[in-house]
C-alpha cells in the first residue's frame, strides 16, 4: 500500500514507483496477483482512473501483465517478451496502444490458438497470393465493406506499402504519371521517385480538376484515401466519389484506392470501387487500423488476370506476408474479433479525440470523427518542419506538410498522431504545449538542413 502524499506529483506515477520498488526488493514476486483496480482505488481513495493509469505504467515499464479478467499479475523473471521492449517514436502514424494491453492480448492469445491447432502448414512457405483460406476471408472482409469479391481476385500482401509498390509495378511504367492530392502519403511519394513515376498534384480531390489535369497531361492511374486522407484527414462526400469515378473510368484510369482508415470510420461510405469495380485496386490493410505488427493487407485486384499478375509481382519481392500473422487475422475475420477490436480501437480513438479537444481550444484543424491524426494549419509565420523541431521530446508525433508536398505545395501544415504509444495525459501535455507553439510568435531556432 503506497502512501500518497497530497502535492507530491502524480498519484498514479507513485503507485507505479511503488510497484516498481516492490518488485525490486522481493516484496511482490513473479505471478504475484495484484489487487483488482476498483479495490485498489477504494482502498487508496483515489479514481479508478488513476490506478488504472498506474497500472499501464508499470505494464509499459515492463513489471507487470494483464491477463483480461484473471486480473494483472507480477510478470515472471526472465519474461522477454515484446511488451518489456522500449517504445519508439518513429513519427508513424499508427493507431494507439489500447488499454489493458488488448491488442497485445488478442496477438499472444490467437498466435497460441493458431501453433497449438495447427498442422504445421502455417510454418511453411505459401501459395503466391496468399493460402486459399485466407483469400476467402479477405474476400469477403472486403464485400462486407467495398463491393462483391471472390478470393481469385484477392491478394495478400505484407501490408499497404507492398500492396501499393506490387500495383504500381505491375501495372504502371517509367515515366507515367498519377495523379494525387497535393499532399500525399509520404509512403506512395518514395515508391513514386523509385519506379520513376510522375505524380501530378490536383489542387484539390474532385472530378473537375481530375478533368483540367487531364487536358494537360497524360494520366494513368489516380490515387487517393477518399475516407480520412493521410495526411489532410479530409473524407469525400459520396457524390465526389462517385463523379471522381466516373471520371476516371471515362478516362481509362486505373483507380488505386487506399482505403487505410476506412474500417475505423463508424459511418461507411461507398467506396470508389463500387463505382468502378472494373478500374479499380481496392487496398484494406490492418496496420492502420490494429497495429503496425500485423503486416497483413487484402488487395482486390479488377479481375482475377490482374490478381495473379499481382501476386506474382508481390511473390518476387516479399515472397509473402508473414503467414502466422495472415492466419490470425483470417481467423479475426472468421470469429467476428476483428469487428470487436476495430470497435475497441474507434473508442479509444474517439477518447482521444475528445483530449485533443480540450488541449488544442480554440486551434482549428481538420480531423476524421474516428482518427487519429490532425491536419492543422499554421497561421504564426513558421513552417511546419520548424514546429517539428519545437516540439521534439514532447510525446508528440508531428511531421510538417513538407514531407507530404507534391511540387511546390508550401510547408504551411502540420500532421498530428494521436496515437502511438503515448497515454492520454501525455497526449494532452504534449498537446497544450503545441497550442503554446502555435498561438505565439514564431521564435524557432533556424533549422540546419
Amino acid at each position: 500500500m503506497p502512501a500518497l502524499i497530497d502535492g507530491a506529483g502524480a498519484k498514479y506515477q507513485a503507485i507505479a514507483d511503488a510497484i516498481e520498488t516492490a518488485v525490486a526488493t522481493g516484496r511482490l514476486r513473479g505471478g504475484d496477483r495484484l489487487p483488482p483496480q476498483r479495490e485498489l482505488a477504494s482502498r487508496l481513495k483515489v479514481d479508478l482512473t488513476t490506478v488504472t493509469k498506474a497500472y499501464d505504467v508499470a505494464r509499459q515499464r515492463g513489471l507487470i501483465e494483464a491477463k483480461g479478467r484473471l486480473g494483472s499479475f507480477v510478470r515472471e523473471p526472465g519474461d522477454t517478451s515484446f511488451a518489456q521492449l522500449p517504445q519508439v517514436d518513429t513519427g508513424m502514424n499508427m493507431p494507439p496502444d489500447l488499454r489493458e494491453g488488448a491488442i497485445g492480448k488478442a496477438i499472444a492469445d490467437g498466435t497460441t490458438a493458431l501453433l497449438r491447432h495447427s498442422s504445421g502448414a502455417r510454418l511453411q512457405y505459401q501459395p503466391p497470393g496468399g493460402a486459399l483460406q485466407d483469400r476467402i476471408a479477405g474476400a469477403e472482409l472486403i464485400a462486407q465493406i467495398c463491393t462483391a469479391t471472390v478470393a481469385e481476385q484477392t491478394v495478400l500482401t505484407a501490408g499497404g506499402q507492398n500492396a501499393l509498390h506490387a500495383i504500381l509495378a505491375s501495372t504502371l511504367e517509367r515515366g507515367d504519371a498519377i495523379a494525387c492530392g497535393r499532399y500525399v502519403y509520404s509512403g506512395l511519394k518514395a515508391l513514386a521517385a523509385r519506379l520513376g513515376l510522375r505524380l501530378v498534384a490536383l489542387p484539390e480531390m474532385s472530378a473537375a480538376a481530375l478533368k483540367e489535369a487531364l487536358r494537360g497531361e497524360s494520366i494513368r492511374a489516380l490515387y487517393l484515401v477518399p475516407t480520412n486522407d493521410n495526411p489532410t484527414a479530409h473524407t469525400l462526400t459520396a457524390a465526389a466519389r462517385e463523379a471522381l469515378a466516373e471520371t476516371a473510368v471515362a478516362a481509362g484510369l486505373q483507380i488505386i484506392e487506399d482505403d487505410a482508415y476506412g474500417l475505423l470510420a463508424g459511418d461507411r461510405l461507398p467506396t470508389l470501387t463500387a463505382f468502378a469495380a472494373a478500374n479499380s485496386w481496392y487496398v484494406a490493410s490492418t496496420s492502420k487500423v490494429i497495429s503496425p505488427a500485423l503486416r497483413v493487407a487484402f488487395v482486390r485486384a479488377p479481375t482475377v488476370e490482374a490478381a495473379l499478375r499481382l501476386a506474382v509481382d508481390v511473390h518476387e519481392t516479399t515472397i509473402m506476408p508473414p503467414p502466422i500473422n495472415a492466419a490470425l487475422v483470417s481467423s479475426w475475420i472468421r470469429q467476428g474479433a476483428l469487428q470487436t477490436l476495430v470497435a475497441e480501437m474507434r473508442d479509444e480513438v474517439r477518447a482521444r479525440r475528445t483530449v485533443a479537444g480540450e488541449a488544442l481550444g480554440d486551434i482549428a484543424y481538420a480531423a476524421h470523427p474516428d482518427g487519429y491524426h490532425l491536419w492543422i494549419g499554421i497561421a504564426n509565420g513558421a513552417t511546419g518542419r520548424e514546429l517539428a523541431e519545437a516540439m521534439r521530446g514532447h510525446d508528440l508525433q508531428i511531421i510538417p506538410a513538407g514531407r507530404f508536398a507534391v511540387d511546390d505545395a508550401p510547408d504551411d501544415a502540420i500532421r498530428v498522431s494521436l496515437g502511438g504509444a503515448a497515454d492520454r495525459e501525455g497526449l494532452a501535455r504534449g498537446l497544450r504545449t503545441l497550442r503554446g507553439h502555435l498561438v505565439s510568435p514564431a521564435r524557432f531556432n533556424p533549422v540546419v538542413a
